[in-house]
C-alpha cells in the first residue's frame, strides 16, 4: 500500500467522483483509477461502488476511509512537531470553537497570544458541540473551546480544563416594556417571542431548558444561523434572545438593550478540550498554557 494510492483514494472518497478527485490531484484520470483498482485489489475488497461517473464508498470503504483520515492527520501531526521542535514560537495552532465565541472571545484571546508570539499561525474551524469533540479524537484538531464541558465519564477520549463562567444575559428591543430595567428574572420574558440558534446547537437546548426550569417553554419565532443573526432579529423586533455576555462585549446593536437576569443559575462555563491518545505538538502547547494563565489571571482579578 502506497501514500499515493492513500492520497488518491481519500480525494476520491471526498468527492465521490474520479475525473474531479483527477482534476483535483493535476493527474490523468486513468492514474487514479489504476491507483484506486490497485489498492482494493491489495485489500481483496472494493472500497468503491461505481454509479457510472460517480463512486460511493461501501460500509467497508467508510471504515478505512476513517482509518486513513486518521492516519494521515497523525503523519502531518509528525512532520510538523519535527518542524516546530526547533522554533515553537513560530508553528501552528489548530483549534475549533462553537460559533457563539466567533465574535470576540477566541479572536481575542488569539490577539493577545500573537502579541507575545507574533510568527504563530493558527487553522481555525467552527463546528456543532458534538462534532467539536469528534474533531478533536480524530485528529481533524488537537484543541476546541466549549461550552459546556463535555462528560468526563462520556468522552474518555478527550480532556479538558476550564477557563472561565460567563453569564447569560438577556437582550431586548429598544423599546421593550423591561428595557429600563436594572435586571429581570427569566419568567418574566414568559409571554415574548424568543430568536434562537437553530437546532443541533448546545446553547439552543440551554436556552430552552432554562425557560423551562423557569415554568414555561419558550414560543420561537425565528431561527438563526449565528449569534449576529439572532442580534439582527432583536434589533429587528421579532422577538427577544437569551446571549453569552461575552458575545456582547463591544458589540451590542443598535435598538437594542442587555439587561443582565437574576436568575442564579444562568451561566455557562467555557473550557478547551484536548485528545488524550495524542500530545500536543509544540506551539499548541504554548497556546493551551497561554490558555491557562490569561484566564486564571482575568479570574483572579473578577474576584
Amino acid at each position: 500500500m502506497e501514500l499515493r494510492q492513500i492520497h488518491y483514494f481519500m480525494e476520491v472518497a471526498k468527492r465521490e467522483h474520479v475525473t474531479e478527485a483527477a482534476e483535483a490531484l493535476h493527474v490523468a484520470q486513468s492514474s487514479v483509477s489504476r491507483q484506486i483498482f490497485n489498492l482494493e485489489d491489495e485489500l481483496g475488497i472494493d472500497l468503491f461502488i461505481r454509479e457510472g461517473r460517480r463512486v460511493k464508498l461501501t460500509p467497508i470503504g467508510r471504515i478505512f476511509f476513517e482509518r486513513m483520515k486518521q492516519t494521515l492527520n497523525m503523519m502531518d501531526e509528525a512532520k510538523r512537531e519535527v518542524k516546530e521542535y526547533l522554533a515553537p514560537e513560530k508553528g501552528t495552532v489548530r483549534i475549533a470553537f462553537p460559533i457563539s465565541m466567533a465574535a470576540h472571545t477566541l479572536p481575542s484571546i488569539i490577539f493577545a497570544f500573537r502579541l507575545r508570539y507574533p510568527e504563530a499561525k493558527f487553522q481555525m474551524s467552527n463546528a456543532l458541540y458534538q462534532d467539536l469533540i469528534d474533531g478533536v479524537v480524530n485528529g481533524d484538531y488537537n484543541l476546541a473551546m466549549m461550552a459546556p464541558m463535555p462528560d468526563k465519564e462520556k468522552e474518555k477520549k478527550v480532556r479538558g480544563t476550564n477557563l472561565f463562567t460567563e453569564n447569560i444575559v438577556a437582550l431586548v428591543p429598544i423599546h421593550h416594556p423591561l428595557a429600563n430595567q436594572p435586571n429581570i428574572m427569566l419568567q418574566e420574558l414568559k409571554g415574548d417571542s424568543f430568536v434562537v440558534l437553530p437546532k443541533g446547537y448546545v446553547f439552543r437546548d440551554q436556552v430552552v431548558q432554562a425557560c423551562q426550569r423557569a415554568g414555561y417553554s419558550p414560543d420561537i419565532a425565528f431561527e438563526g444561523k449565528d449569534i449576529d443573526a439572532l442580534k439582527g432579529l432583536v434589533s429587528a423586533g421579532l422577538g427577544v434572545a437569551l446571549m453569552p455576555e461575552m458575545t456582547l462585549v463591544d458589540n451590542t446593536p443598535q435598538s437594542t438593550v442587555v439587561i443582565p437576569l437574576s436568575d442564579t443559575n444562568l451561566t455557562r462555563t467555557v473550557g478547551v478540550i484536548y485528545p488524550t491518545q495524542r500530545k500536543l505538538l509544540p506551539t499548541e502547547k504554548l497556546f493551551y498554557d497561554f490558555l491557562l494563565e490569561t484566564y486564571e489571571r482575568l479570574n483572579e482579578f473578577k474576584n
